[in-house]
């Protein structure tokens, strides 16, 4: 067994003077564990142990040890918890509420241990009960309610507000299976439920007492004072809050997950009279709603029904408890008892991501005009002044637009507000550009009946943004150009970034301690200091330690691997990582004709002879429904054993396939890369943030124009980086052209090997056509220029080999990379946001110290 010291491994079965002594000569920048601190972790989790889950050491499991551990950290935060939201409420700021349907938060054990300052105290706790800190974090499940980065992104929003001390909810689902298990049998993927509440999760306090209605179906009628919503079928939304602390300012925010519950109880009468699927079937098809992860929108009419229910029973639930909490405050009482809701924007900022949370807007349009009797014009000043919209996809497929039957049916009165709004949307473009009638109908936000809910988004917010420079100039020329000059003052950019507590200081300790003996301890909450590292790069001495902690990582991830997949791998070998979702888009198809390139050059060509081996990490995961994806997948394990397993090429290359890959692997594997690979087509991706958490780490970029990579470019320059294949304009150019991947196919001889060595069945000997249809689609269609950019790609790669044999060279690009890093932090983002966006004030300065917390409160 090892024990964590710090970030140094000490064996257990050292004797004590040895384990005393190397503590005094390897000091963990993290600072020593007090003894009171200590024993004040012991007391805790034997208490828990004993009280919350009543066991003892003889019969408990690991997993009860880590609950036992995590409820103890868990006391170290409420009071801090506490102690935020009494100031909130005394203070009276603006708040951010911050809405996503995906949050992947990985493990929160560790990251809460770090941002509250304990860790070296639970440490050290850990090891004198005889326990396996490691083993102990391990046994925690990921909160993963995420289909893709748009739930990391929000997790790494969620921590960087709380260390920057905004005052701030995010909101979310609580879907009981979140992002499915992915299971590599036989090279192909399954998906197994993940089941992640099934163990319990100590984190979660359920708030019952504040469950709100949220209303579907019914019809619209006329009363005496309005439109009105009845004959509706209610479900409830009931809170489940997650506490997020700050990086050691003590302050924790909170992160509120919906749930759905039935209003119907169970039927006994139809259990008694022997009915018993009706006894619980309505209570069971309300419960649906966030039973699991929202379906793909375009497999069937039941799962756009579904969806679209999720979407709208998170709005309605959150604004709900907007609504109540602004209604507790001072700005929004008068002297009738009716609530003022002309400070509304005031105190609350609503900021949507992507077109999943646009029903903010007709359901806030609907509360202020028929329960609260705002007119039109005053509701809608209210709506756009306090609502922000991102959108985070530059795909069209991706830009939500919802079947006017659809929302007539379940949601009716809210119909007709996005009727109206659309009507006065087109009025305001007739009298701006005094053009014609089709025209301006043509930028209606319903065509071909159905609701465009991206431009929804758009028209009822203050501030729109892109999440990259290159995808916000994209929003304005080409998915939203008229609606950019109707309101260009409305549209701006702020470039996506990633939090460097979890992404840096929890996962790659080795890395955080070199930089901290150079920066001290500030950096994680000042990444911009990383840019000092600048002067280091030819540091002989500084260029050996971040080679150190490298070499270091890669070898315990080569035990990892070992112990996992049974693959001997070399430790010295360029690690060459691609981790993305596996879908078309993300052309893991130029990293497998690359494979094969390598492959072909060393079992067929004698005078090619590399002087390193390298070894290929792919991970991802494909949705279930994507039969492309999935062959992918398939046909990268294929690969991958047929390589793995043959002798001529004596291990120069090995190919792994990461199982299951979300925030933990992640954790592992992005210390140790050498290359990462991000290899989307030029106006694919939105911003792109794991190239960003790579490159922190100390990893070389290999990567087309697209994204966010256009402003590391700018930072760090194209010598540092290896920069490949078309770019935006010259895409444009090719498909105007016309392009014929069949014409690349015959004229370049390796890559018509490789092709024709997949589709004859030489890496599926068992099904010799297994991947032929594959191919034929790839030489046919290839709609993402994979063929295009071949030739190019491989003399990148071959220049990434080259370059990798020159250590001072490579760890010199290194340095430059790790030191522009500070430019990504989320933290910039949120104060950009802060800023730009929100205009909200931090609130740390009045926040007591850590000891004082629990004397205030009682």
């Amino acid at each position: 067994m090892l024990r964590r010291m710090g970030n140094i491994p000490v064996k257990s079965d050292d004797n004590e003077n040895v384990i005393q002594n190397e503590k005094l000569k390897q000091i963990s920048v993290r600072g020593i564990a007090q003894v009171e601190d200590v024993n004040e972790i012991k007391a805790g989790f034997n208490r828990h142990l004993h009280y919350t889950l009543i066991k003892d050491r003889n019969i408990a499991t690991a997993h009860d040890f880590y609950m036992a551990l995590a409820n103890c950290v868990k006391d170290h935060i409420v009071s801090r918890w506490i102690r935020t939201q009494q100031i909130s409420y005394q203070r009276e700021p603006k708040r951010v509420y911050y809405l996503s349907m995906e949050y992947n938060m990985g493990r929160f054990l560790q990251n809460n241990m770090i941002n509250i300052g304990i860790e070296d105290a639970c440490d050290e706790a850990m090891y004198q009960l005889g326990l396996d800190m490691e083993e102990l974090e391990s046994m925690e499940g990921e909160l993963h309610l995420s289909n893709g980065s748009m739930g990391r992104l929000s997790a790494c929003f969620l921590d960087s507000m709380a260390s920057l001390g905004i005052p701030a909810y995010g909101y979310g689902i609580r879907y009981n299976a979140g992002a499915f298990t992915q299971r590599i049998i036989d090279g192909e993927q399954h998906e197994d439920v993940d089941d992640w509440l099934r163990l319990g999760n100590p984190w979660e306090r359920a708030r019952p007492e504040y469950v709100f209605p949220v209303h579907f179906y019914g019809k619209v009628a006329n009363s005496a004072i309005g439109r009105e919503w009845v004959d509706t079928q209610v479900v409830y939304a009931v809170p489940h809050d997650y506490p997020i602390p700050g990086y050691k300012n003590n302050v924790v925010n909170t992160l509120r997950l919906w749930s759905a519950k039935s209003t119907e109880g169970f039927k006994l009468k139809l259990f008694n009279n022997g009915d018993y699927i009706q006894a619980i079937f309505d209570r069971c098809l309300a419960e649906n709603i966030t039973r699991v992860m929202y379906p793909t929108a375009a497999n069937t009419y039941e799962n756009q029904e579904i969806r679209l229910k999720q979407e709208y029973f998170l709005c309605s639930a959150s604004l709900q408890d907007i609504i109540t909490r602004y209604k507790s405050s001072k700005v929004s009482q008068t002297d009738t008892g009716r609530t003022d809701f002309t400070n509304f924007a005031e105190k609350n900022i609503i900021q949507m991501n992507n077109t999943y949370s646009a029903w903010i807007i007709p359901e806030l349009m609907r509360i202020l005009i028929d329960v609260e009797h705002y007119s039109w014009g005053a509701a809608w000043k209210i709506v756009n002044n306090s609502c922000a919209f991102t959108n985070h996809n530059i795909l069209s497929v991706s830009l939500e637009k919802w079947p006017v039957e659809l929302i007539q049916k379940v949601l009716p009165r809210h119909m007709e507000i996005l009727y109206q709004i659309n009507f006065f949307h087109l009025e305001n473009l007739k009298e701006t550009f005094c053009v014609n009638l089709d025209t301006v109908y043509g930028l209606s936000c319903i065509s071909n009946e159905c609701f465009d809910m991206a431009m929804l988004g758009v028209l009822g917010s203050c501030a729109v943004n892109g999440v990259s420079k290159f995808h916000s100039n994209y929003l304005k020329n080409f998915t939203f150009s008229k609606l950019y000059e109707l309101e260009p003052e409305k549209f701006l950019n702020i470039t996506n970034g990633v939090t460097p507590r979890r992404w840096l200081f929890l996962c790659n300790p080795t890395l955080s301690n070199v930089i901290s003996e150079k920066l001290g301890d500030k950096w994680p909450v000042q990444l911009e200091k990383l840019e000092s590292l600048r002067k280091l790069c030819r540091d002989n001495n500084f260029m050996r330690a971040i080679s150190k902690a490298k070499e270091d990582n890669k070898q315990k991830l080569v035990e990892t691997i070992h112990k996992k997949y049974g693959i001997e791998i070399d430790p010295f070998s360029l690690f060459d990582v691609q981790v993305h979702k596996i879908h078309e888009y993300k052309r893991q198809w130029l990293n497998i004709l690359h494979i094969v390139t390598l492959y072909n050059r060393l079992k067929y060509n004698k005078n090619y002879s590399p002087k390193q081996c390298r070894t290929v990490f792919i991970g991802g995961k494909a949705e279930p429904g994507d039969k492309i994806g999935k062959s992918i997948i398939k046909l990268i394990t294929s690969i991958a054993q047929i390589i793995n397993d043959d002798p001529v090429i004596d291990g120069k290359i090995k190919v792994i396939v990461l199982e299951n890959y979300g925030v933990t692997v992640a954790e592992e594997i992005i210390p140790c890369a050498d290359v990462s690979q991000h290899l989307t087509l030029p106006g694919s991706e939105a911003s792109g943030t794991s190239h960003m958490k790579f490159m922190l780490n100390g990893s070389i970029i290999v990567a087309t124009l697209d994204g966010a990579i256009l402003e590391i470019v700018n930072e760090v320059g194209h010598v540092n980086m290896f920069i490949f294949g078309m770019n935006f304009d010259e895409k444009k150019e090719l498909q105007a052209k016309g392009y014929d991947p069949m014409e690349v196919y015959k004229q370049n001889a390796d890559l018509k090997q490789c092709l024709d060595q997949i589709r004859s069945g030489f890496f599926s000997p068992r099904n010799l056509d297994e991947f032929s249809d594959l191919v034929d689609r790839l030489l046919t269609k290839d709609e993402y220029f994979v063929l295009a950019d071949y030739e190019d790609y491989i003399h990148t790669q071959d220049l990434v080999s080259t370059t990798f044999e020159d250590k001072k060279k490579w760890n010199e690009m290194v340095i430059r990379n790790i030191a522009v890093s500070g430019r990504f932090s989320i933290d910039r983002t949120v104060r950009e946001y802060a800023k730009l966006i929100w205009n909200v004030e931090p609130m740390t300065e009045a926040l007591p110290a850590p000891a004082d917390c629990d004397k205030i409160l009682n």
